[in-house]
């Protein structure tokens, strides 16, 4: 069974409608990689973003099991689509398995078709590569 693949550039488009989107369609069964990650934003008050998720990454500890966040912009956009499925079991692990995050595009993609979800943003944002090096 061949799978229907889905290239998604994720350069100046809001985080979560990415995230939502790719969920939904690994959920349908196709293949997503998701390129440019680095380039993608996240809205809101920068100060409260960085906030979020320095929090979030202090909670874990060294000795602690979890949660690891990572710091690369995209297994932040991994996460971000993992929250969105119930990846504890099996259909939403299989959607998961499907999705495929890059930072740049490689090259076996550079001359595919790709989807872009771009939406203008009238409010405060940052870029996720931003983000990475400030927590």
């Amino acid at each position: 069974m061949d799978t229907e693949k889905l290239v998604i550039n994720a350069e100046n488009t809001p985080l979560g409608r990415i995230a939502s989107y790719a969920a939904k369609q690994a959920l349908l069964g196709k293949a997503i990689i998701i390129v440019n990650c680095s380039e993608a934003i996240i809205s809101g008050d920068r100060q409260g973003i960085i906030s979020r998720y320095q929090t979030a990454r202090a909670r874990g500890g060294s000795a602690l099991k979890g949660p690891n966040i990572k710091r690369s912009p995209y297994m932040i956009m991994k996460r971000t689509i993992r929250g969105m499925l119930s990846y504890k079991q099996g259909r939403g692990l299989n959607a998961l398995k499907k999705i495929l995050c890059y930072n740049d595009i490689p090259a076996e993609y550079q001359n595919k078709n790709k989807i872009s979800l771009k939406k203008e943003i009238k409010t405060d944002s940052m870029q996720l590569k931003e983000l990475s090096k400030l927590i």
